[in-house]
C-alpha cells in the first residue's frame, strides 16, 4: 500500500468515526464511555495522519 493510499484510508476512517461520534451525541442515553472511546480512536488516527504527513 502506498503512503498516499494509506493516508486516504486513515482519513476515511477518521471521517467515519466523526460521523459515529456525532450520531452518538444526538442519541439520548448513549453511553458516554463509548463516545470517549470513539474520540480516542479518532485522535489516534489524526495523530497517525499528522505523523505520516510530516515526512
Amino acid at each position: 500500500m502506498s503512503l498516499s493510499s494509506h493516508l486516504e484510508e486513515l482519513r476515511r476512517k477518521h471521517q467515519a468515526l466523526s460521523e459515529k461520534v456525532e450520531e452518538a451525541l444526538r442519541t439520548p442515553g448513549f453511553d458516554d464511555l463509548q463516545i470517549t472511546e470513539l474520540k480516542k480512536q479518532k485522535l489516534k488516527i489524526k495523530e497517525e495522519i499528522y505523523r505520516l504527513s510530516s515526512h
